[in-house]
């Protein structure tokens, strides 16, 4: 017990998610302790192969949305209920393009206590100078850079380079993982084009539609301050389950 413990600790001040399952009603075993971390085989059991493999899903989506609750499983051995409590990791805004809307969006999202992450490949733009207050700077290609981070529901990410040898490849990326937001600048018609060369290099109409773009709620915005934080107050509507496109839905389900 005390080991399953140890690893939810260290995983707490790494700053990783995860999720606590303890049975508190059932035939036997009552207090058996089941831990989900992600990536990782879990820790633990709550008694039988067959509870552990219902939990395991209900604990995973805990993990992100930091929620704790009761679920009853009924099985042929009997009716459980188990307590799943999730551990949700700090919110990462990941800025793609450090141009001069990225400045007020990296000010709202660290307000709004967001992990910042600016990442651009010209060095002369992505500077500690222009975002003093970002947590992490990275000078590299977008996508080669995007495939070395973690990327979880937790995170969200704002393309905002403007320029299709960037923003392509970049969001071919994205879209193979299970990121919590997906946001690219550009007019609806630029959208659409991009859609297009997107889905002959074989990007799926499923995926597609998770890109939000134009980015941001339309607000009426005009200057980089407003779009910043219209785009800050799409990210806050999807990860708070109130936009059709958030892959955070599931959680509300």
């Amino acid at each position: 017990m005390s080991e399953i413990y140890t690893t939810l600790k260290s995983a707490l001040d790494n700053q990783r998610g995860a999720a606590l399952s303890t049975l508190i009603q059932g035939p036997e075993h009552i207090g058996a302790k089941l831990l989900f971390l992600p990536g990782q085989a879990p820790q633990g059991t709550l008694g039988s192969v067959e509870l552990d493999q219902q939990v395991l899903p209900i604990a995973e989506r805990a993990t992100w949305s930091g929620t704790g609750a009761s679920h009853t499983i009924a099985l042929p051995t009997g009716t459980y209920e188990v307590f799943v409590e999730g551990f949700a990791p700090p919110p990462t805004l990941i800025i793609v393009g450090a141009g001069h809307i990225a400045i007020p969006l990296t000010t709202f999202a660290k307000t709004l206590n967001y992990r910042v992450i600016i990442v651009d490949a010209r060095a002369a733009f992505a500077t500690s100078e222009r975002f003093p207050h970002a947590d992490e700077i990275i000078v590299e290609w977008p996508d080669e850079a995007l495939q070395k981070l973690d990327l979880n529901p937790s995170t969200t990410v704002a393309v905002l380079t403007h320029d299709p040898k960037f923003d392509e490849p970049t969001l071919k990326v994205l879209l193979a993982h299970e990121v919590g937001y997906i946001g690219a600048i550009g007019s609806r018609k630029t959208g659409e084009e991009r859609a297009e060369r997107l889905k002959n290099e074989g990007t799926t109409e499923e995926q597609l539609q998770r890109i939000h773009g134009p980015i941001g709620l339309n607000i009426g915005a005009k200057t980089p301050e407003e779009i910043a934080l219209a785009i800050m107050a799409e990210i806050v509507a999807t990860r708070n389950g109130k936009d059709s496109k958030s892959i955070l839905n599931w959680q509300q389900k």
